[in-house]
């Protein structure tokens, strides 16, 4: 007996002769540190850039894979091959360590396909100590 994935997929191959694409598209806020002028847009595309792999090669984007800032707020990844959100969390964390802003801000997916960049909550916890 044929399963449905495999006779979709077969129906799909024989009639357009391609199966669908593979699109991924993830978000990267950084709005709250770049309001603050802590965080650089610019740099951090240009790192992303240099630094995604694509088929075991950094670097060579091409059409698989594309970066789009969207003015001084986010960054938005598109990808045509198997892209892992993990990867993108991994690289950014990679970044702040870079730049040594790993102490003060953190990668926190606010959404599925999401990540926000924001500052811990340092002040908080300095007032639970005076209260000891």
């Amino acid at each position: 007996m044929v399963s449905p994935g495999t006779a979709l997929l077969s129906y799909l191959l024989t009639a357009g002769g391609k199966a669908p694409a593979v699109k991924h598209k993830f978000v990267i806020d950084y709005s709250r540190p770049a309001t603050d002028g802590v965080f650089d847009g610019a740099d951090f595309e240009k790192f992303l850039h240099d630094r995604i792999k694509v088929e075991g090669k950094s670097g060579q984007l091409g059409e698989n894979v594309k970066i789009v800032r969207d003015g001084n707020s986010k960054i938005t990844v598109t990808s045509n091959v198997p892209f892992s959100k993990r990867y993108l969390k991994y690289l950014t964390k990679k970044f702040l360590k870079k730049n040594t802003l790993r102490d003060w801000i953190r990668v926190v997916a606010s959404s599925k396909d999401v990540y926000e960049l924001r500052f811990y909550n340092i002040a908080r916890d300095g007032e639970e100590e005076d209260e000891e």
